[in-house]
């Protein structure tokens, strides 16, 4: 009588990441070496093609017809996204399968054919210059991190930059005896904005009493102008917080936000008399209809010219 043979137990095979996956990861490194987009844009793109990838539930890529993207057009809306948000799904959706279509894996793309929903130019909310001297005055001494969180809200208006550009700025980046600053922008594309005096002397009396503290929070060096409690970089997050706590403080309207400051910035220079194409450079915009939602407020000072320099007014 022969002997049972023995179960022999074979390691169970790892799932192997999907064609899609792989797709998509190959997708990612070409918008960051071709395309050079900023890291906040692929991370947008990211998440828009994981909601696409979950849209299609067993429905192959290669399968896909116009009526099809259509049904993903309504699905994104039936998620109650903001038109922007839908819009960015699209164009994030058309670079993706234009990008397989030039790896040989599509030969048609459909999605050519797919229109992107129009937006309404949102007319942006914007401060009042005497709301703005009660928002920067909010910071006091008895807040524990006054001198920095002052220097946060100076730079933000001082600059109009962006929240992620200013959470990465440099110590070397700000130069305070020139009065200018550095921004990294979108695409890492580099520009140079003046500082008032008042933004420079609280930034200098920030690194001066201040900054070297929090610096000593961390083992690591901290190249990062704004630092938190911890002696890291001040990420947008809590920069965002900082802006809703002293909005509370100071009385400011509760959906004042980081980017309300850059839109006041621009509204006043262009309040003041500054030249459109002066503030697009500011803004670090590339395209100066961008820069153009912020001309519904040359109303006040049209009309003041209108009646100085117009015969019958």
């Amino acid at each position: 009588m022969s002997k049972p043979r023995k179960k022999i137990l074979r390691p169970v095979p790892r799932p192997v990441a999907s064609q899609l996956q792989n797709w998509a990861e190959s997708f990612e490194h070409y918008l960051r070496s071709e395309c050079h987009l900023a890291e906040n844009t692929v991370q947008a793109y990211r998440r828009d093609n994981l909601r696409f990838q979950q849209w299609l539930a067993g429905r192959k890529v290669l399968d896909l017809k116009i009526h099809d993207l259509t049904d993903y057009a309504a699905y994104l809306q039936g998620k109650r996204l903001a038109s922007a948000s839908v819009s960015r799904h699209l164009v994030s959706l058309k670079l993706f399968l234009r990008y397989l279509q030039l790896e040989g894996v599509l030969r048609n793309n459909v999605a050519e054919l797919l229109g992107t929903p129009k937006m309404w130019h949102r007319i942006p909310d914007v401060m009042s210059p005497s709301v703005v001297e009660k928002f920067l005055q909010a910071p006091r001494r008895i807040h524990p991190f006054y001198l920095r969180d002052r220097a946060l809200l100076e730079l933000l208006y001082a600059t109009g930059c962006r929240v992620s550009e200013v959470s990465f700025l440099k110590t070397a980046d700000v130069h305070l005896r020139e009065a200018y600053c550095i921004c990294h922008g979108k695409g890492d594309k580099q520009r140079m904005v003046p500082l008032n005096k008042t933004a420079a002397d609280v930034v200098q009396a920030y690194l001066a009493e201040f900054r070297g503290s929090l610096a000593a929070k961390s083992t690591a060096v901290a190249p990062w102008l704004l630092l938190s409690r911890t002696g890291k970089r001040l990420r947008r997050e809590a920069i965002w917080e900082l802006v809703k706590k002293y909005a509370k403080i100071s009385g400011a309207p509760p959906t004042v936000s980081p980017h309300t400051w850059r839109h006041s910035f621009a509204t006043h220079l262009l309040a003041g008399g500054a030249d459109l194409r002066q503030v697009q450079e500011l803004l670090g915009h590339a395209n100066i209809t961008t820069t153009q939602i912020y001309t519904h407020v040359e109303t006040s000072r049209l009309k003041r010219i209108h009646s100085q320099c117009h015969p019958r007014a």
